[in-house]
């Protein structure tokens, strides 16, 4: 019976010591992933237990170059991070310490791999030209990136097939990692039919040499025919116009017109707006007005310019310019009782005021030579007495003249 309370005596002082001891501050992380030259690196070292704030210390060694280490907002952990900067194998030992001074001390080993090699991509993977005309080009863009670690140094671009370039690309040239460079791939078909080739990157990169295929195809030129041919505008009077219509078609392949007039400027072009590109039996219209300046035939030549293989086409054009036809107007009207004279006025219909013509001595009758073809006139007569007197506006006399 008396041993009894020198047992609980002895349980009560094995509990306080354990209690003691667990109140330590321990880390927690055994080991911590390895890294890899210039790509980011993250870690956390992790403790249980013990009284913040934590201090944190790298006790041995030294962490990798580019990497460092940062407490959390508690200091219960801290995280190592960074890029690394150099290959190697690091040892080194992490410390923390408690509140209460305890201290709990890991050490690890943390590889770090070189950077991987560079390496080139293409986009695209491949160049297609499609269907290019013979005379014409077609390019592309090209787009090389390093998708790799390490920069990468281009040193050549071999292009095999005769029809097939590139430009926009000087050399040598380096890419750092992600870095791209554009440039132009360019198709000139020396005939038709099919055409492949390869472009060859050379660089230092670990998937030299890259190829990209290329391809297209070489077509023939369209051709571009003009109708009615010629375009006859007959007789036409000098100072008015006529107008014609023609029409363009292509056949073949499509055609692109690009420019188009005539050599005399009595005709004029229009309806068709320029550059215009037909397809393989598409049609255009168009139309030429002639206005004659002066009387008698005249030619010109309408010349279109494309990429058709009949380039240029011509459309003859002939017109006669004819003189006016001369018109007058005879007027009469009734005698005005006491009249000596008659004055005569004249006016369009578009007009407002008259205009003074011309006078009778006593005349009842008059012509009027002084008009224009196509235009309608008023005509009023007025009397004049002894005294010089003029009577008002007789009623109006409407005229039509005809246009030739």
């Amino acid at each position: 019976m008396r041993l009894l309370p020198r047992l609980i005596t002895l349980l009560a002082v094995v509990f306080l010591v354990t209690g003691f001891i667990s109140a330590q501050v321990k880390i927690t992380t055994t080991s911590l992933p390895n890294g890899t030259v210039g790509t980011p690196y993250s870690a956390t070292v992790n403790t249980k237990s013990g009284a913040v704030p934590f201090v944190w210390a790298v006790s041995a060694g030294s962490l990798p170059p580019g990497i460092g280490m940062t407490p959390s907002g508690d200091t219960r952990s801290a995280l190592l991070s960074g890029t690394p900067a150099t290959a190697g194998s690091y040892s080194f030992g992490i410390t923390v310490q408690g509140k209460g001074g305890h201290r709990s001390t890991a050490n690890y080993k943390v590889n770090i791999a070189g950077a991987p090699a560079g390496t080139l991509s293409a986009s695209p993977s491949s160049l297609a030209f499609g269907s290019v005309q013979v005379g014409n080009t077609a390019s592309l863009y090209e787009t090389l990136t390093n998708s790799g670690g390490s920069p990468v140094t281009i040193s050549q671009a071999n292009v095999s097939g005769s029809e097939f370039s590139v430009s926009g690309l000087t050399l040598p040239v380096t890419l750092s990692p992600a870095q791209s460079v554009t440039f132009s791939a360019t198709f000139t078909p020396a005939g038709a039919g099919a055409a492949s080739g390869t472009l060859a990157i050379i660089s230092d990169g670990s998937n030299s040499p890259l190829n990209i295929a290329l391809s297209a195809t070489g077509t023939s030129p369209g051709v571009l025919s003009v109708s009615p041919a010629p375009l006859n505008f007959g007789n036409v009077t000098v100072g008015s116009s006529a107008s014609l219509a023609g029409s363009l078609t292509a056949s073949g392949s499509a055609v692109t017109i690009s420019s188009a007039g005539t050599d005399n400027s009595q005709y004029v072009l229009s309806g068709i707006s320029l550059p215009l590109t037909l397809q393989p039996g598409q049609s255009a219209p168009f139309a030429v007005t002639f206005t004659p300046s002066s009387t008698g035939t005249t030619t010109s030549t309408l010349t279109f310019v494309s990429n058709a293989s009949n380039s240029p086409t011509t459309q003859s054009l002939a017109g006669t310019g004819q003189a006016p036809v001369p018109h007058s107007v005879g007027l009469s009207w009734d005698a005005s009782s006491g009249a000596v004279s008659y004055n005569l006025y004249r006016k369009l219909i578009t007009d407002s005021n008259y205009t003074k013509i011309g006078s009778t001595a006593g005349g009842t009758t008059y012509t009027d030579s002084g008009i224009v073809g196509g235009q309608t006139y008023d005509y009023v007569v007025t009397s004049v007495d002894e005294q010089q007197q003029e009577s008002a506006y007789s009623n109006i006399a409407q005229v039509t003249i005809p246009g030739s």
